[in-house]
């Protein structure tokens, strides 16, 4: 839950924020002029402010530039219903989050809502490294095996720096963790830390999301938006999975990391934009090197500064202490009594790989001690929670897989005929595995795949199977 400040002179605007913010479980305290807002943001643990920029009195502006005196990292949203250029671009200047028009798009609000919180939760909240779990911040890394002791001694070495950091690591080792550090021990730490997800924005919302837009650009263009890049003035982007950013894209990152300019979409001049960037990948850039789907010259502007993130197999010491954390944390979290674990739990946490990393580790305790009923977690309560899992996960990695091919597909500038492509693709893999498991036997297959024995036949032909087919209906030579 958080505590969210209006600041509107119109009550019936408190009256609306109220009733959709307390739906979603948060906390809103209301002003009716901007000289309220010092007292209210001195004198409360806000989490946003949300401000109209007419307000009597001081303006919406005003008020945002107190508020950044007092709270530099305290997100603030601006509203207006008079959407001029001058004032979206004057608020993005003076450390606005973000601005919407009145009147809004709930839906819209919601989300920009959460975004906001975020951000501001990742500015404000500490990453402290090797703490001791009964005092830990809210975010924390923990190890302290010699691997870890190099990550932590190249942030701090890097983090003072507007050095260029590149962070690799497989899934779930922390990446985003070792980005905030880097954000909270640099010298650009008061102001704003911008997070973009490469992977998660689709292709077409992603260049408008980082440089903005003008009036015009496109269809729905209907004024001039400022992008992330624009609103983290002074401060830092973090570019997560940039490995599965369009090579269109690459282009203008790589503008903005040589020249320090931007072109917002639809625009006619270049802008400057002061900000760091930090990126992460837990992709082999190298290999899209060589298909082509990674710019070169990106891959070394980035490759300044690498740190990287040891997976959870290689420092396999640090698990205890890993475990006996994310146990503490959550029975706090649930108000659970802490059942500790069992010395066979330790050892078979010890001992699996982990390929989730971190990230799985904290999962599967997670869920140990909400089905241990208040007994020390056993090595039994874990082998049940990663049996279900591993084949819960069996099915997410091969969407993963089929996910990464398709994106591959589309990135190629020659793609057509895509649905029937896959299909084929597929059919070929799901024939062949069925004809492999019954040793070639046609009939067979064909019941198991639940076609005719002719239609079987005509596929393996089509995708030229029968070669393979025969070596395995005749044995080995």
């Amino acid at each position: 839950m958080a505590t969210i400040l209006i600041v509107d002179d119109d009550p019936q605007i408190h009256v609306i924020f109220e009733k959709i913010l307390t739906e979603e479980a948060h906390s809103v305290l209301k002003a009716l002029s901007g000289e309220e807002v010092n007292n209210l943001v001195e004198s409360h643990s806000i989490d946003l402010v949300i401000t109209d920029v007419n307000l009597p009195g001081i303006s919406g502006i005003e008020a945002l530039q107190k508020i950044k005196q007092i709270e530099p990292k305290l997100p603030v949203i601006v509203m207006t219903a008079f959407g001029t250029t001058d004032t979206a671009i004057e608020a993005t200047k003076q450390g606005a989050f973000d601005y919407i028009l009145k009147p809004f798009n709930i839906p819209e609000i919601l989300k920009l809502v959460e975004q906001a919180l975020e951000a501001g939760r990742f500015m404000r909240t500490p990453v402290q490294m090797d703490a001791i779990p009964e005092t830990e911040p809210a975010e924390v890394m923990i190890g302290r095996s010699t691997v870890m002791q190099e990550v932590y001694k190249a942030i701090g070495k890097v983090a003072p720096t507007d050095t260029t950091v590149l962070i690799r690591g497989e899934s779930g080792t922390g990446k985003e963790l070792v980005a905030r550090a880097l954000y909270q021990h640099s010298l650009r730490s008061e102001q704003p830390f911008m997070v973009i997800n490469c992977v998660a924005i689709p292709e077409t919302l992603l260049e408008s999301e980082l440089f903005g837009y003008e009036k015009g650009s496109f269809t729905g263009a209907t004024r001039r938006r400022v992008g992330k890049v624009e609103q983290a003035r002074g401060g830092t982007i973090f570019l997560d999975e940039i490995g599965d950013m369009p090579i269109s894209i690459q282009a203008k990152i790589l503008r903005l990391l040589e020249e320090k300019t931007i072109e917002r979409l639809g625009g006619e001049g270049l802008l400057k934009a002061d900000v760091r960037i930090i990126a992460a990948t837990n992709r082999n850039l190298e290999d899209l090197l060589k298909m082509g789907l990674f710019r070169e010259d990106l891959f070394y502007r980035l490759n300044v500064v690498t740190i990287k993130l040891p997976s959870l197999r290689e420092r396999p010491d640090d698990i205890p202490l890993l475990s006996h954390y994310f146990v503490t944390k959550y029975a706090r979290e649930m108000s659970l009594q802490n059942p500790g674990l069992t010395d066979s739990a330790i050892a078979l946490l010890r001992s699996n790989a982990w390929p989730g990393n971190v990230r799985e580790l904290a999962n599967t305790l997670q869920k140990s001690l909400i089905f241990s009923r208040g007994s020390p977690i056993s090595a039994e309560d874990i082998t049940g929670i990663l049996n279900s899992e591993s084949r819960a996960q069996d099915h997410a990695d091969a969407e993963e897989v089929i996910k990464r091919w398709v994106r591959l597909q589309l990135r190629s500038q020659s793609v057509s005929d895509l649905f029937n492509t896959l299909s084929d693709h597929f059919s070929r893999i799901v024939i062949r595995e069925v004809l492999d498991h019954t040793q070639g036997n046609q009939s067979l297959a064909a019941k198991i795949l639940g076609l005719s024995r002719p239609t079987l036949q005509a596929k393996i032909q089509k995708y030229d199977l029968a070669a393979e087919t025969r070596v395995k209906k005749d044995g080995p030579a």
